[in-house]
């Protein structure tokens, strides 16, 4: 049997690696919390959002829509194949709906990102506290969802887009309350009119391929339901046709990630 001496000097040390790995540890729990904390503001991440599109590289960022849904574990399985990580405008009714899915994107490293509590515009835009209350409302669901206390997604998406003519002076006095709670939104710039009409996946393929035409960065709008048509008989092929064409896939985590 081994004895083991220690000297004040051998405590003294290893008191100190104590300390620092400690203070490590403290300082990344830090900035999880206030990463997470609404009250903080993140340095020219809105502009970041805003410019997306313009940038030269040939980015393809998936975003789906309207979920969790019964369709979104599929639409998992196919990127978690793909190796593709994507973005989720969940809505928050159905969060409280399907609580482990959105775990399940969340730890299988897709970014969660707000679209409302009840994607009803009525409601949306009824008065302001509606509107915050819907947004944030949608946070603290996701948050309890994925285990993280205070989660502020920082992305929001309108239903319909910005773009939309409906609503448009509601639209223009909510980004100011966005803004005031430190948030970013952010529309498309290529789709695949899954929400349009019933198209057979062939077809969806094809949108989506004319709608990237001459395009560097993406920011592709797809549907994680099946209301009109079901993107997911389609995605396998659509990330084949971009990976094809030179585009890498991110999320909005490699913006999120400049706030570091």
């Amino acid at each position: 049997m081994q004895i083991f001496i220690f000297s004040k000097k051998n405590l003294f040390f290893s008191f100190f690696i104590i300390c620092i790995i400690s203070i490590i540890l403290f300082s990344s729990l830090s900035f999880a919390a206030n990463f997470y904390n609404t009250n903080i503001s993140p340095s020219n991440f809105t502009e970041d959002i805003s410019n997306i599109t313009k940038q030269k590289e040939k980015i393809a960022y998936l975003t789906f829509d309207d979920g969790p849904s019964l369709v979104t574990p599929k639409i998992l399985d196919i990127l978690g194949n793909e190796n593709v990580k994507a973005s989720f405008f969940v809505i928050g009714k159905y969060v409280e709906a399907h609580p482990e899915i959105v775990k399940r994107a969340y730890e299988e490293g897709h970014y969660i990102a707000n679209h409302t509590y009840s994607h009803n515009n009525s409601i949306l835009y009824k008065s302001s506290e509606s509107f915050v209350n819907e947004v944030k409302r949608t946070d603290l669901l996701i948050g309890e969802a994925i285990g993280v206390e205070g989660y502020c997604s920082l992305i929001f998406r309108f239903p319909n887009g910005f773009m939309s003519p409906k609503y448009k002076r509601q639209k223009k006095e909510a980004v100011n309350l966005l803004s005031q709670m430190n948030y970013a939104y952010i529309d498309w710039n290529c789709l695949n009119n899954d929400s349009v009409k019933k198209y057979s996946p062939s077809q969806l393929l094809d949108n989506l391929k004319q709608s990237s035409k001459n395009k560097d960065t993406l920011v592709i709008l797809m549907h994680d339901t099946k209301d009109v048509s079901n993107s997911s008989l389609a995605l396998e092929d659509s990330i084949e046709y971009l990976k094809s064409q030179g585009y890498s896939f991110r999320n909005f985590y490699s913006l999120v990630d400049d706030l570091k």
